[in-house]
């Protein structure tokens, strides 16, 4: 234990999306601001990461079944208690379900070291399950908006309800843009409880790198033809409908000779490699699937655009990271967009989701490219050390306030 160990202020954190042995991609966002919380030391951090089970386990759920019920990550306990998921139809129960759960092991947790803050790092199911946790236990509560939780099942009566009444019995709650912020209100959100509190990068991995070198070593690395003499588009996102892969492939052939790789796994991608046949450019796409997260930086830095046709969103990762690549960005004008591309230098914003949206807005990019460092320089602000920092001073805040 830390020598200041007795002194720490302990925060338990409950997100049911979290970085794991056969999802090593999930939530990796909330492993690192966590993380950089736990570094700063002054907080003690522990994780609650539930996991959902049908009751008749197969295919992808058994390597979840078989995860440890507890380890130990870049120096946090994870715990990985258990609670019955009804897939597709058992949404509004979930959180209900998930407290029950968990609560026996938070108790555990507390006697052993006492909790100061209840955190929910999403706001369904996350956000109900941890206030029953909170109410149960006496305890302080913050919970956190990052995007879909609010704009889907934000419109969905039945989980609104319960996503207001956190809302109401939380002592704080975060945001992670303005627009998120925004849209919260709206639902009924207290608005003097939300605190925006944007996202996290690692600048070391994230930073503009020499492009002609790199196109030969990432297409080496994927396996694709990547030409120097040809555009090169990145798209950074899970493979479903609202995301947009969809919107690019079908730009592709008015965006003369360019090459997409396509990072990310998800249900649509059936649906995209059969629609990359249907348009012909099959030989100009590549999916990566789930990579290394070393290659990722690579990536975003040897392409010429990130794209990103994407239906809500709260303020998206892969925009930060691709800017601080020195890629400009083209996305809808959804969440968070207007804080991040304030300018042509940051990209351009679709006020339509079609591809012919997409594509003129892609080569008005290729036939101005700005500078790589000029566009990094617009996401200089963004650190996991200042996230942490804010963080930390947002959860002091909290902590020891019932």
């Amino acid at each position: 234990m830390n020598a200041q160990g007795d002194h720490l202020k302990h925060i338990l954190s409950i997100s049911t999306l979290y970085p794991n042995a056969p999802n090593p991609r999930f939530g990796t966002f909330v492993a690192r601001s966590l993380e950089g919380l736990a570094q700063r030391g002054d907080w003690r951090v522990t994780v609650v990461n539930p996991i959902g089970l049908p009751p008749v386990v197969f295919g992808r759920y058994q390597s979840l079944a078989d995860l440890d019920p507890l380890s130990i990550e870049e120096g946090i306990p994870v715990h990985r208690p258990r609670f019955t998921l009804i897939p597709k139809v058992g949404a509004r129960r979930n959180a209900a379900t998930i407290a029950k759960a968990i609560l026996p092991a938070i108790r555990a947790i507390h006697a052993e070291q006492p909790i100061d803050l209840i955190d929910a790092q999403f706001f369904f199911p996350d956000g109900p399950a941890a206030a029953i946790v909170a109410k149960e236990m006496s305890l302080p509560l913050s919970i956190k908006a990052r995007g879909s939780d609010i704009t889907y099942w934000g419109q969905q009566d039945a989980i609104l309800e319960q996503m207001k009444d956190a809302a109401e019995q939380a002592t704080g709650l975060l945001a992670v843009s303005e627009a998120l912020k925004r849209e919260m209100i709206s639902l009924g959100m207290p608005g003097d409880k939300i605190t925006v509190h944007y996202t996290g990068l690692d600048r070391n991995r994230f930073r503009p790198l020499d492009h002609t070198q790199l196109r030969s070593q990432v297409g080496q690395e994927l396996g694709f033809d990547l030409p120097d003499t040809v555009p090169m588009l990145a798209c950074v996102g899970a493979l479903t409908g609202r995301k947009g892969q969809d919107r690019i492939i079908a730009a592709l052939p008015s965006i003369e000779g360019a090459r997409l790789v396509i990072v990310g796994k998800g249900e649509d991608e059936a649906k995209c490699r059969e629609l990359t046949r249907s348009v012909g450019v099959t030989d100009r796409v590549h999916f990566t699937g789930s990579i290394d997260h070393d290659l990722l930086p690579l990536i975003l830095s040897a392409a010429d655009v990130m794209v990103l046709p994407t239906e809500n969103e709260g303020l998206a990762n892969a925009w930060v990271e691709a800017l601080a690549c020195g890629t400009p960005v083209v996305t809808t004008d959804v969440g968070g967009a207007r804080e991040l591309i304030v300018n042509d230098t940051a990209g351009r914003l679709l006020t339509e989701r079609t591809p012919e949206a997409v594509a003129e807005a892609v080569n008005a990019v290729l036939n101005a490219p700005p500078d790589p460092q000029e566009v990094a320089d617009l996401v200089e602000h963004f650190s996991w050390e200042s996230h942490a920092e804010r963080l930390s001073d947002y959860s002091m805040g909290l902590a020891g306030r019932a």
